[in-house]
This record gives C-alpha cells, structure tokens and sequence, in this order.
C-alpha cells in the first residue's frame, strides 16, 4: 500500500489505496458488493473470494477506474476448500487487506434450532474467519504491516430473535476481533470490525417484506431509514486505511444510530 508503513499517509491523502491489494470474502452481492465497490474507487486491486464470481456491471466498474479485480472460488463450509483458496491468492499476491464478510443466517425458535444448521452457521460465521485470518495474518505480521476487517453485526451486542446461531457467531467475531488485535497491534496489523445495522439487502428481505416488523425496526433507526451497503464500505474503507492506524480492536456500529436509542 502506498504510504509504506505505521503512521505513513501518501501523497495522495489517508484514504488512499493505491498500490494495495484486497480480499474480500462474499464480496460480488450485497454488503460485499458495496465493500469491493468502495476499495476500488480508493484505488485498491480487489480479490473476491465467493461461491460465485462478480457479475458484468462489478466486473466494468473495476475496469473503469483501472484497477484489478480477480475472482477465486470457496467454499467457507468446507475448510480444505478455504484453505485452498488463500493458497491460491497468497502465491499470486501480497495481500494488505482481508475483509470477512461472507456469512450466513437461519432462523428457528431457539428450543428448535437444528444442531446441523447450528453448527453450519458457525462454520461459515466464525471457523471460516478465524481460519482466514491466520492465513492471510501470517504474512501480514511477517511483513509488519496488513490490515483485517471483520464483518460483526448488531448481534454482536444484542441477542435477536430466532437467530442463536448467527447471534452467537457475531458475539463471537467482535471477541476474536479483540482478542486478535491483543496479539497483532504491536507487530503493525490493524484487527477491527465493523458491525452493520438493518440493511437493505438481501439477507433482511423477510423483515423489510413484513410491514409491522419493519416499521417497528425503521421507527428506532434515528437516521430515518435502512442501511446500505455503500455505507458499509466507506466504513471498511477508513478502517482499512492508513487514517486509521491507531485504530485497533474496535467494533464499529455503522446502525444509523440504532445502538444509541
């Protein structure tokens, strides 16, 4: 990345990401989307690591502004697989982000809950990161210099409804965020996460399709409406940037003010 190491700004501004490569997992739809868009307009080269590749638009929009934008296939079920993909990436490039984003949600009243889709959900959820970062962590530290962003969630710091597992996977991302950061600031890698609000994605589509449910969650939201994924990766992106090199271990609420009511 451009600007070098520990307390370095380059010549084109704190935000600037000329020169860096990302990986972002999850990172062709949804939040991912909006987080791979934003890296490419600061200037970074964008590595998705997903079940399936960016689609024509995402794939012109790196184009359009001259930089990289690869795609290598996982599975975050299947470790051998996750494995397998840092590999891959990891002989082609130096890598100075990581984002985990990818993840996954199913719901079931809590005394239901399937113990397969328990373990699935912190499979992809929690397993996956951590493998993640201990692969793309390794070299980061060896270099002294690297930045990793997780994906938390509201439900880092509230217990939801009908969602254990993803509860406890989120719980769990905002505390290996820590407890990473407790081993890493000191040797130049930067651990924070950000945790989205309600968003307007995908993911969310049987809330905002409930109109009592939806009204109920818009009416807390001080901003007056639903996330984006836009939002998200302009977070990402001062988190992943030299602006925020005294940052560390933070979990940060991009909720529209939603934890604050």
């Amino acid at each position: 990345m451009t600007g070098g190491g520990r307390g370095a700004t380059s010549a084109a501004g704190p935000f600037s990401m000329e020169g860096a490569t990302a990986v972002v997992t999850g990172g062709a739809r949804g939040l991912g989307e909006g987080i791979t868009r934003s890296l490419l307009d600061a200037g970074a080269d964008v590595v998705v690591l997903a079940r399936s590749g960016p689609g024509g638009e995402l794939t012109e929009y790196a184009a359009a502004r001259g930089r990289a934008l690869r795609f290598v296939p996982v599975d975050l079920a299947d470790l051998a697989s996750v494995e397998a993909a840092a590999a891959q990436v990891l002989a082609e490039s130096e890598v100075d982000i990581l984002v985990n984003n990818a993840g996954t949600q199913d719901r079931y009243p809590a005394v239901d809950f399937p113990i397969d889709a328990w373990d699935a959900v912190l499979q992809v959820n929690l397993r996956a990161v951590f493998r993640l970062c201990q692969l793309f962590g390794r070299p980061m530290l060896e270099r002294g210099r690297g930045k990793v962003v997780n994906v938390a969630s509201l439900l880092s710091f509230q217990g939801g409804i009908t969602v254990p597992a993803y509860a406890a996977s989120k719980g769990a991302v905002a505390q290996l965020t820590k407890a990473l950061c407790n081993e890493w600031a000191g040797q130049g890698v930067n651990v924070n996460a950000v945790a989205p609000g309600y968003m307007d994605t995908e993911m969310n589509e049987a809330l905002l399709r409930d109109p009592v449910r939806s009204e109920q969650i818009s009416a807390r939201i001080p901003a007056g409406r639903w996330g984006t994924a836009q939002d998200i990766g302009g977070a990402v992106v001062f988190l992943a940037s030299t602006a925020a090199d005294y940052v560390h271990g933070q979990v940060l609420a991009v909720d529209g003010g939603w934890l604050a009511r």
